[in-house]
């Protein structure tokens, strides 16, 4: 059994997942990519004592960069949207300035 922060390894702050955050309930993170949806709930439920509704995941492909004339893959990733369920706190991982 992974430890939470090898299942979890970030949150994701970005424009879309901040709309999706404040619009939604929903939080998005960057999990690892052998993680199972019922992982991520725990770990979520257990790291920011909420409960979860439900759980969306999307493996996203690495791209390809170049460095002048050489050129190779950015690795491969796991992208998860956890729900809350209704009334639950929303957790703040970031200072909105």
């Amino acid at each position: 059994m992974p430890t939470l922060y090898e299942v979890i390894r970030r949150p994701l702050i970005t424009e879309k997942g901040l709309q999706v955050k404040e619009t939604e309930g929903t939080l998005v993170f960057d999990v690892a990519p052998e993680a199972s949806k019922t992982e991520v709930k725990q770990a979520v439920e257990a790291l920011f004592k909420v409960k979860v509704a439900a759980v969306r995941t999307a493996n996203v492909l690495g791209k390809e960069r170049r460095r002048g004339k050489f050129s190779g893959y950015k690795p491969d990733w796991k992208k998860a949207y956890v729900r809350l369920k209704s009334g639950e706190k929303m957790p703040e991982y970031v200072n909105n300035y």
